[in-house]
Order: C-alpha cells, then structure tokens, then sequence
C-alpha cells in the first residue's frame, strides 16, 4: 500500500480571521502532510477558500496545502489550473487540489453567485471535461493546448509557468461512474466518514480499481483519502462530545488509532484528514497531530 498521510482541515470560518493560520501552525509545526479546505463561498460566513489556501500557503513552511474540495462551476478548470500552477511555484511544491462537481448541496449557492445549476448529467460532462484541461495544462511540454468537450473547451491554450511538482489532483466523489473516472484520470478520492461509512468503502474501491484498469493505470497510484469527522476526546470537558452523529468517530486517543488502522488495513484507506466536528478543534488537531499520528505510525512500523 501507499504510505500513509496525514492531514487535518482547516475550517474557512470568518468569525475569527486568526483562527485559520493558528491550526494550519499547527499542521505545520508537528508533521502532519496536508491541511485542507472545504470550499463552500457562498456562504457568507466562510472566507473564500482559495485567497485563504494562498494565504496560509505564505505563512507555512512545510505542509502541502489542498482543497477538499474546491466547486468546480464557481472556478473555470483552465483557469483553476492556471492559479494552482502560480501557487505551486511560489510555495516550492506544496500544493493539492481536491475538485467536486457542485451537484450536490450548494448548488442554489453557486445560481446565486452567477455560476451554473447543473444537473448530475451535466455535472459529471463538465467535471470529466475539467480533468483532462487540467491535467493536460500541468503536464504541458509544448504547443498549445486543445480541448474540445461538451461543457469546456480551450483552443491553443499556452500554460505556464508549469507547477513545481507533479500536482496531486484529488475527486469529491461516491457514484460508480465519478470512481471510475477516479480511476482513469485522478490521483485520489475524498469521501468522508459523514456521508460515506466504511462499509461502503471497498466497493469505492472496486470501482476505482475498474477505471484504473481501464486506463492501464495501476490502481495503486490513486490515493484513497477518508475525512475522518468526529471528536478526539483529550480528557477535558470542551473535547467531548455532547451528542453523536452516526458514522462519525468518538473517543479517546486510542479509539482513533484503532479506527485509522482499521480503515487502513481492512478497507484500502491511506490518507486521513482529521476534520473534529465540535469542541475546541483546535486543541483537537493538536491532540490529532501530537497523540494519534504517531502511535498510528508507530503501529506501522512493529
């Protein structure tokens, strides 16, 4: 399997502008891989996700900087690419992106905002269109650059500056035919213990495994990344729990540690970002990030 990753998300709240750079300080100071960020802007509480991602990006050092995942009828793909590109450069090589097709919730969101109300037909044309503009832009060697697709086209589009590093390009997805195409085109899934519980997980991989296949890619160069939403009981009174959602996790240090090892062993899972749901999230991905990564890897190394 591929080693396991570690991450945590980073909540785009506007209710304290300081809160984001201070968990993403911690990511960044105790070895954890990956922050990431949901994307909902439409919604007037939460901060745009992408001028936050730069943001934090210049005030971290080390940890790679994602999306999980970035609404793609609010972001045109050529010119998604374009900024993930921009960033890449500027951070050494730290960037991710996680890409939805927005045909889920959000959807109003995204009419009010201008952007299109796409039905899942239509989603999925637009977001298969969006993987090959994408990926052919960074992995541009010269010429320009032609797509014709049913929802996108580019015509002799010249990319650059090309990103520091091999862009891990991650879907928001849980239907047969978004797996598979996980599978032929992406780099990883994000699914999240929320909506997607861990019986489920094995047939995801089936059909990412099918679409790989098809492709004649090995299926073990798609990363399989499972949101671990819950709280990380530390012992203290404002990190427990005061009622439970189903599939969520809940307990202490090696109630976690337990699952993650399960998820990784018994059902494919390799990468995890912790995303603590109530409490002090804050103290949460600390605790995540000091007590739970490293007995996890500990484990993995007996």
């Amino acid at each position: 399997m591929n080693q396991i990753l570690f991450g945590a998300n980073v909540d785009p709240s506007a209710a304290d502008p300081q809160e984001p750079f201070r968990r993403a300080q911690i990511a960044d100071e105790n070895d954890l891989d990956l922050i990431t960020l949901m994307d909902h802007s439409y919604n007037r509480r939460l901060f745009d996700t992408w001028t936050l991602l730069t943001a934090l990006a210049a005030r971290t050092e080390r940890v790679h900087v994602g999306t999980n995942v970035l609404n793609l009828p609010l972001r045109p793909p050529a010119m998604l690419a374009k900024m993930a590109a921009t960033l890449d450069v500027l951070t050494g090589g730290r960037v991710e992106i996680g890409l939805g097709a927005g045909a889920g919730i959000g959807r109003d969101g995204v009419a009010a905002y201008g952007g299109p109300k796409r039905s899942p037909v239509e989603a999925y044309a637009a977001f298969e269109d969006a993987l090959h503009i994408i990926r052919a832009m960074w992995d541009h060697t010269g010429g320009g650059v032609t797509y014709e697709g049913p929802v996108y086209q580019v015509r002799g589009l010249q990319p650059g500056p090309p990103p520091a590093h091999r862009i891990p390009l991650w879907v928001g997805g849980r239907g047969p035919r978004m797996l598979r195409l996980t599978g032929r085109l992406a780099d990883g899934l994000f699914v999240s213990t929320a909506y997607d519980p861990r019986e489920r997980l094995l047939s995801y991989n089936e059909w990412i495994d099918e679409g790989a296949e098809q492709a004649g890619r090995s299926p073990a160069d798609i990363r399989r990344g499972y949101n671990l939403m819950g709280v990380l009981d530390l012992g203290r009174p404002d990190t427990r729990a005061k009622e439970e959602q189903a599939n969520n996790i809940y307990g202490p240090v090696q109630k976690w540690v337990d699952d993650i090892l399960t998820f990784y062993h018994d059902y494919g899972q390799d990468t995890f970002i912790f995303w603590p749901v109530a409490g002090n999230e804050r103290l949460q991905i600390e605790g995540f990030a000091k007590e739970v990564v490293p007995a996890v890897r500990a484990a993995l190394k007996k």
